[in-house]
């Protein structure tokens, strides 16, 4: 059985649509999702699906959160491999002084087209540096992510797709329990 990583849209976040980890666990085992395991209190969760179509599996997710909590988040998946490309795709990889706290992997929805990943990447805001990479966007904020100059509305706008974004070190471990996953079932 696959392994997938869940990733929630906008949970947890400044005290809006509060859902604990426990009940989107058992949310999740409802739906027939085996061995789910969450990573911090902000909507990452790991599991083995027998799922073919991943973008239904997305859908019946966000239902399933709209009808027991009452909001639909956004919910992008990526396989274990997807994951492990995003990371190798990392184009701050090689430059020195990158700290992965300041590092942003926005996981896209949607497959922007290449007009539109044009038009985002003209969009200035310095010190802010933003990378196109596939159906992930990696942005550095070398002042932080407080309180950034880059607007990720004006970004999605112009990709005409959402996406939901997680900091270096959340990617890594994310692909870390993905993996262990993986070896344990045998895929």
């Amino acid at each position: 059985m696959p392994v997938l990583i869940s990733l929630l849209r906008g949970i947890n976040v400044g005290g809006h649509h509060k859902i604990k980890m426990d009940e989107l666990r058992a949310l999740y085992e409802s739906l027939g999702l085996r061995d789910v395991k969450t990573y911090i209190n902000s909507g990452n969760l790991i599991f083995r699906s027998k799922a073919g179509d991943v973008t239904r599996l997305e859908k019946r997710i966000e239902d399933a959160i709209e009808d027991r909590f009452g909001f639909r988040p956004g919910v992008v998946l990526r396989t274990t491999a997807e994951l492990r490309e995003a990371v190798a795709r990392n184009p701050f990889t090689n430059r020195g002084g990158i700290k992965p706290a300041k590092l942003a992997v926005t996981f896209l929805a949607a497959q922007p087209s290449a007009e539109a990943v044009k038009k985002a990447l003209a969009i200035d805001a310095p010190p802010e540096e933003l990378r196109i990479e596939g159906r992930q966007l990696y942005i550095y904020f070398p002042n932080g992510m407080g309180r950034p100059n880059l607007s990720m509305t004006l970004v999605e706008k112009t990709l005409e797709t959402t996406g939901t974004s997680r900091n270096w070190n959340t990617v890594g471990k994310l692909l870390e329990m993905a993996e262990e996953l993986d070896a344990i079932s045998g895929t």
